[in-house]
């Protein structure tokens, strides 16, 4: 006798997966309710303050922060794999303008594939574990190169050489503006890229280890990631949260502008999170770094922060919402001179550290992924009519 459909039928599952854990990670956690993240054990923030962009990458790729010397190694390692291969720097001309409307990201999906095979990756399935981390390393180094290339021939512009001498942060400055930037700048965006590192799971860092759970190669792995990231629920936002700050324009606007918005059931960019129920600490940071540089930017996007805040209290009691990671992103990002097309590829230069190691740990799980889904739809006919 056929099972009921109360027998058969699989548990409630929130809308978009929230909150249900799909694995066990060792790479980090989000604890939204205290308003604290970490990468391993180490507080994401405290290693956005205090250590340097490769040694959170060799953090994330091995386990463990490095010493000295062996974080100067892995430097200088990274630092010999940012140059592109013949095949793709050729291409890199037609990728750019291909997407002159889409941009560096959506050319980055193509050139990823294409560093993957000219460089012969294989399947993660069918290959170590060494294997994989040196086929993600070289990605991870190629990346700044593709983007801030695809970026200066969008504009016209030939793409600058990376340089060995300069970390990775000073290179993807000097890259993208053809000069070497000062120290200010150069901590700031680095604080900003190690806070960005890693996420929990993501949109993006699930399409990766979705992808990589079937055995397929990384390059394939990290064009889905760069898929999902494209989608404007996901990425873009610090751009759209600086455009705000700019229609707003002036602080005897803000109140006007921002009740208009809210009371007509409009989101305001740059605010609310789907984890965090407090304050976002990417975004206490960010605006610590944003006030080191002062002016009339910050000093807006302070007072619009403060505003929005007490005015969504009063006006939507009961739902706490706090700036997040893109609001003050976009304003220290505006500061180092960085265009706003590129915002959303730079968070992609530091996330594909993020996403290669969560790529490489799922790896080493043979079980594909594959979830059910309850069909909802008009029930099948029967017996099937004829023609």
């Amino acid at each position: 006798m056929p099972a009921s459909h109360t027998e058969t039928a699989p548990l409630e599952t929130p809308r978009g997966l929230a909150g249900v854990i799909v694995t066990d990670t060792a790479l980090g956690d989000v604890r939204g309710r205290e308003g604290f993240y970490h990468y391993r054990q180490y507080s994401a923030i405290e290693l956005a303050q205090s250590r340097s962009f490769e040694d959170v990458w060799y953090l994330m790729f091995h386990g463990e922060l490095p010493g000295r010397a062996a974080g100067a190694r892995f430097a200088a390692r990274t630092a010999g794999l940012r140059r592109l291969p013949a095949e793709v720097r050729d291409a890199l001309p037609s990728i750019a303008r291909a997407g002159l409307v889409s941009g560096p990201l959506a050319g980055l999906r193509t050139a990823l594939s294409l560093l993957g095979a000219s460089a012969g990756f294989r399947p993660v399935y069918d290959i170590g574990a060494d294997r994989r981390r040196e086929d993600a390393l070289a990605l991870c180094a190629a990346v700044p190169t593709v983007l801030t290339s695809l970026h200066r021939l969008g504009q016209g512009l030939e793409p600058v050489e990376p340089r060995d001498d300069l970390p990775f942060a000073a290179n993807y400055l000097y890259m993208l503006t053809g000069q070497e930037p000062d120290a200010a700048r150069t901590a700031a965006v680095e604080r900003y890229l190690v806070s960005t590192v890693d996420h929990g799971f993501n949109a993006s860092t699930f399409t990766a280890r979705v992808i990589a759970s079937t055995g397929a190669d990384v390059a394939a792995c990290l064009v889905g990631a760069v898929g999902a990231l494209s989608g404007p629920l996901h990425g873009g936002a610090p751009s759209r949260a600086l455009d705000t700050l700019d229609a707003i324009g002036t602080p005897d606007r803000i109140d006007g502008w921002i009740r208009e918005r809210v009371l007509a059931g409009e989101r305001i960019m740059g605010f609310g999170h789907p984890v965090y129920r407090t304050e976002d600490p990417r975004s206490r940071m960010l605006r610590s770094v944003a006030q080191s540089f002062g002016g009339p930017l910050v000093e807006l996007a302070v007072e619009v922060e403060r505003q929005v805040e007490s005015i969504l209290a009063e006006l939507k009691p009961g739902r706490e919402l706090h700036t997040n990671v893109e609001f003050y992103a976009g304003v220290v990002m505006e500061l180092c001179g960085l265009p706003r097309a590129m915002f959303t590829p730079t968070f992609c230069a530091a996330r594909m550290v993020g996403w290669s190691a969560n790529i490489l740990e799922q790896a080493e799980d043979s079980k594909i992924i594959r979830p059910a889904a309850r069909y909802v739809g008009a029930p099948p006919p029967s017996p099937v009519p004829a023609p």
